[in-house]
C-alpha cells in the first residue's frame, strides 16, 4: 500500500534546520498539501531564535504547528499572534498577503527549544483570489482522542469521524500522532490521497520499519495499520487533489501570469508589510525573471 517513500532533505535557514519534505521531484502534492516543512527540533542559546523577515505570498494558505516553543506572526492585515504547541496558524493568502515569522525578544533572551511543521494547502480554483485572512484556534478548537497508547490531535480537516473548528477551503485532513511502543493506530481510506511523516521515533508499516525524516505516501482504497517500534510521533496529511499549481519561491498559483504580476508588485513595493514589522523585508530572489516556475 506504499506508493513512495520520500526522504526530508536538510537546509539550512541561517542557523536553523528544516527538513523540507514537499514538494518532491516523484510526487509534487498530496492531497491539496504542497509545500511541508519539518522545522527543528533546535536548541537556541540565549539571544538567538527564528527571524524570518517579511515575504509575500499568493494563492495558498499557511499551516503552523508547534510541538515546542513559540513564533510571533504578524501579517499585512495588521494581526500580531503569537502560536503555542498544539494550537494552530491558519493564514489564507487569496490574491496576496505578507507576514513575518520571529521569535518574540522576551523569548530570545532566555533561548530554548523550537520545534515544528509549516504546511501549505492549495487553494482551490474559484478561492485563489479569495480576499486574505488569518485565523489563530487555540487547543479547545482541535479535536483530540486517546486509547492504547495513541494520542492524536485533528489540526484541520476532518477525519475518524471529527471536525476540527478549522476553515479550510477543499476536503483534507491534517493529524498529529503520539505512539507509545507497542501501540497500534489505524488511517483509514476515506480520502484518494494520504501520507504519513515520522517525526521522531520508528513506526512498522506493512512489514518494514520506517525512520525519522521519512515520508510515507499511500495508495489509495485500503486502509494503513502503523505499529510503534517506539515511541514515536507522526503527522497524517491529505485530502482531495485540487489540480496542478506552479510555484516559484512563495507563491503558488494555478496561473503562470498570476505569478510573474505579484513578482513585480514584490520587488516594486505595492504589496504592504506588517503595520508593526516594517523596516525590513525578504528581497526578491536574484533569479526572479529567469526560467518558468515549476509546475506541480
Amino acid at each position: 500500500m506504499i506508493e513512495l517513500t520520500i526522504e526530508a532533505k536538510k537546509k539550512d535557514l541561517g542557523g536553523f534546520e528544516v527538513g523540507r519534505i514537499l514538494p518532491f521531484a516523484r510526487r509534487r502534492m498530496v492531497g491539496p498539501f504542497i509545500f511541508l516543512d519539518h522545522m527543528g527540533p533546535a536548541d537556541f542559546q540565549p539571544g538567538q531564535g527564528i527571524n524570518v523577515r517579511p515575504h509575500p505570498h499568493i494563492g495558498l494558505s499557511t499551516v503552523t504547528y508547534l510541538f515546542d516553543g513559540e513564533i510571533m506572526h504578524r501579517d499585512s492585515l495588521g494581526y500580531a499572534q503569537p502560536i503555542r504547541p498544539g494550537e494552530v496558524n491558519w493564514m489564507t493568502a487569496g490574491k496576496g498577503i505578507v507576514h513575518s515569522e520571529r521569535t518574540d525578544p522576551s523569548i530570545r533572551s532566555a533561548g530554548g527549544l523550537m520545534h515544528g511543521m509549516q504546511a501549505w494547502v492549495a487553494l482551490p480554483y474559484e478561492l485563489e483570489e479569495a480576499e486574505p485572512a488569518f485565523r489563530h484556534h487555540e487547543q479547545d478548537d482541535l479535536p483530540t482522542y486517546s486509547d492504547g497508547g495513541m494520542f492524536a490531535r485533528l489540526i484541520a480537516g476532518e477525519a475518524f469521524g471529527a471536525k476540527a473548528n478549522v476553515r479550510t477551503s477543499s476536503p483534507m485532513f491534517y493529524v498529529h500522532w503520539e505512539l507509545k511502543a507497542g501501540a497500534k493506530a489505524q488511517l483509514p481510506a476515506e480520502y484518494p490521497e494520504r501520507a504519513a511523516y515520522l517525526v521522531s521515533g520508528a513506526v512498522e508499516v506493512d512489514g518494514r520499519a520506517y525512520a525519522p525524516g521519512q515520508m510515507l505516501v499511500f495508495l489509495p482504497g485500503e486502509p494503513i495499520t502503523f505499529t510503534a517500534i517506539d515511541d514515536a510521533r507522526v503527522m497524517l496529511l491529505g485530502g482531495e487533489p485540487v489540480g496542478p499549481r506552479h510555484i516559484w519561491w512563495n507563491l503558488v498559483h494555478s496561473s503562470l501570469d498570476r505569478i510573474e504580476q505579484t513578482k513585480h508588485d514584490w520587488q516594486e513595493g505595492r504589496m504592504p508589510l506588517p503595520p508593526d514589522d516594517n523596516e525590513e523585508f525578504i528581497p526578491l530572489p536574484d533569479d526572479a525573471f529567469g526560467p518558468a516556475p515549476q509546475i506541480l
